[in-house]
């Protein structure tokens, strides 16, 4: 949760600099996002690709439990899908985009401002915080009602790094194999996926 509010104070912090006009026109430009974006991604390569014992442990997965990323991604556009029948205003494309990112706040909202500009990168930024804080709030009460695997489908991307220990809590020691794996399939659908939707808006 503490850096859920780290990041929301950081996108306050920069929301009153755009308003304040602090920040140089010249930084504001496309080419700053494309540049954070790529150097993001790279971020993001050497994090997966530094963790040998976590794709050590994906060989021990029950094959059923392998399927769960997969519902997690279409339960999630199947949500959506739902919210957008009383979103007036946003196309399909663009609610779905915004799903898409499954929790993972910093790269998804990168993507969709790039793609279609900051008001729905805010949105996508705000929605993706919502379910990771969701997740780490009510992990007792999901496992509760929905069982063990809950807050792992709730927790989306990141249920590999931010939301693990709160998982970890109240699921059980057991099922932090198959949180890394989901995590790391849905982490790894968010840039495929967002990019397609916003393509086809």
């Amino acid at each position: 949760m503490k850096g859920s509010l780290i990041i929301v104070s950081f996108f306050l912090l920069g929301t009153l600099c755009g308003i304040s006009d602090l920040i140089p026109e010249s930084l504001t430009s496309g080419q700053l996002s494309f540049y954070a974006l790529c150097a993001l991604m790279f971020s993001v390569g050497i994090s997966i690709g530094h963790s040998p014992d976590t794709l050590k442990s994906f060989r021990a997965l029950n094959p059923r439990l392998g399927l769960l990323p997969v519902l997690t991604i279409v339960g999630t556009l199947a949500g959506v899908a739902a919210a957008w029948l009383v979103l007036p205003g946003r196309s399909l494309t663009d609610c779905l985009a915004i799903g898409s990112g499954f929790g993972y706040y910093s790269l998804s909202s990168i993507f969709i401002t790039t793609y279609k500009g900051a008001e729905l990168g805010t949105v996508a930024l705000l929605s993706n915080i919502f379910r990771e804080l969701i997740t780490l709030i009510g992990a007792p009460l999901l496992v509760r009602w929905f069982g063990s695997l809950a807050p792992i489908s709730a927790g989306g991307a990141t249920t590999m790094d931010t939301t693990l220990p709160i998982i970890t809590r109240y699921s059980g020691h057991e099922f932090v194999i198959v949180s890394l794996f989901h995590g790391f399939v849905v982490d790894f659908s968010v840039p495929f996926l967002v990019t397609f939707f916003c393509s086809l808006g």
